[in-house]
């Protein structure tokens, strides 16, 4: 039995990430697998799945991370390097009863982490917390660990092409950012109809052209050059580990995760008419009263890719999805987000349609919205302000949504403040028709903000990606 402390900063909500050699190290890795492995044995298995994204500390961290589990006493399958979703995905193929993926995601190359589930469910929040607390107790170790290579690459793009349903071929430009993704899209476009154009296809984890992170427009450039370049009908980006999406449209315009969310929704719906479809606080109204006028049931719910999906299972949504990018197939899948999966799910509907992706976009009403805002505060004190402004918005009598933080809907549009789970920031975000009624929505996000006692001198200077 051995104790292990983890720095303060790498036990995060969903996911543990942190520095590579100053916050997070090889040591920490071992006792995750140590901790997780006790954690997976105390719940009746045996079986852990692991993978690993492409960055350069990867194979150290897998290595040490497997050295744990066997210590656990874990029947380990290593199904070597791949996006995210594939690590998802081999828990159910192989039988394992848990996974865990080394990966750090979108975040900088210097940066790294662990993405676990058991028991086909999500592994976070308490979870975490709770892995925490018996590594530092001393996490019992047992005989009978062991090591096997079970490779499902292959089995993954199989199962990613067999839901392909187009009836024409397009042309799509495709960019994985030198993420986990790359070999994923290269095997998957090979076997689809039509022309493909691969952008930053090889797996390098210096990132070189880009930062993989499909939700900032710059990363995005490379892609809308292509696909004007080569008259695409549109393009496809994923993040470093292949779990969230971007699209742009044929004239390059960028589609937002929820406007993704309301295009496949039309499809899922027309199969499911009457179903739940759920996205996060975050997102457009529009996206909500497409699924009403579909004739689906819109459910709100908290955001973070783990909250979904266990709000997925709960309800049966067959389709959720959240601004960040992350969208979630139930229909026909297995309920976790593979943006490789979306991306085939989307280009079928696409080669199905009468109209062109422009188009499906133009279909939506416009609207105008400010990108996600965030402001420095402190961890200890952020869920106590958004406690106060929404008491204070209680005692007026506002049109407020509790589920997560405040959204507050007026007769300009809406607004929103939450707290991050996983940083020591407040969020905003405000949405109207038009720029003067969105000036007054943001007015009154302003003032909320000031009564929770934040010094903001104007929303205008404060940062933040869509």
């Amino acid at each position: 039995m051995k104790t292990h402390q983890f720095h303060k900063s790498v036990l995060r909500e969903y996911d543990i990430r942190g520095i590579v050699g100053d916050t997070l190290h090889e040591a920490d890795a071992s006792a995750i697998g140590r901790a997780f492995g006790a954690i997976i044995k105390s719940k009746g298995g045996k079986t852990v799945a692991v993978g690993r994204d492409g960055r350069m500390s990867s194979p150290a961290l897998e290595n040490a991370l497997v050295q744990g589990l066997v210590e656990a006493g874990l029947k380990v399958w290593k199904i070597g390097l791949g996006p995210t979703p594939m690590l998802y995905f081999s828990t159910y193929h192989l039988g394992a009863d848990a996974g865990i993926q080394v990966t750090g995601s979108h975040n900088p190359p210097t940066h790294n982490g662990f993405k676990m589930m058991l028991l086909k469910k999500p592994f976070f929040g308490a979870d975490i917390t709770a892995l925490g607390k018996l590594s530092a107790a001393g996490a019992p170790t047992a005989p009978g660990g062991s090591v096997e290579d079970r490779p499902v690459f292959d089995d993954y793009i199989n199962r990613l092409v067999k839901d392909y349903d187009g009836k024409r071929p397009l042309t799509v430009a495709w960019d994985a950012g030198n993420g986990a993704a790359g070999e994923a899209m290269k095997a998957l476009t090979a076997r689809l109809p039509g022309r493909h154009i691969l952008l930053h296809a090889d797996i390098d984890g210096t990132f070189p052209n880009h930062h993989p992170d499909p939700t900032v427009p710059k990363n995005l450039v490379d892609l809308q050059a292509a696909v004007a370049r080569e008259k695409c009908d549109f393009g496809i980006a994923f993040d470093g580990d292949g779990d969230r999406i971007g699209v742009v449209d044929g004239q390059g315009r960028i589609l937002w995760g929820d406007q993704l969310v309301a295009l496949l929704a039309r499809d899922v719906l027309a199969n499911h008419p009457g179903s739940t479809i759920i996205a996060d606080v975050k997102a457009s109204k529009i996206l909500f009263d497409e699924i009403t006028r579909l004739g689906g049931k819109p459910l709100m719910w908290k955001t973070g890719h783990s909250l979904i999906k266990s709000k997925m299972a709960e309800t049966g949504a067959p389709l959720a999805g959240e601004m960040s990018g992350h969208i979630f197939f139930a229909d026909k899948f297995y309920g976790f987000d593979d943006a490789l999966y979306v991306a085939m799910r989307f280009l079928g509907y696409a080669a199905r349609s009468e109209q062109s992706v422009a188009q499906m976009r133009d279909s939506l009403p416009q609207m105008i919205n400010t990108p996600e805002l965030r402001f420095d505060c402190d961890d200890a004190a952020k869920f106590g302000i958004v406690e106060k402004v929404k008491a204070a918005l209680a005692a007026k009598g506002a049109n407020v949504d509790p589920v997560d933080g405040v959204r507050v809907t007026t007769a300009d549009g809406w607004w929103l403040m939450r707290a991050s789970n996983t940083q020591a920031v407040l969020v905003a975000r405000a949405e109207a028709p038009d720029e003067q009624k969105l000036e007054r929505v943001k007015a009154e996000l302003l003032t909320a903000l000031r009564a929770g006692g934040l010094d903001i001198p104007s929303l205008d200077a404060v940062g933040g990606g869509h």
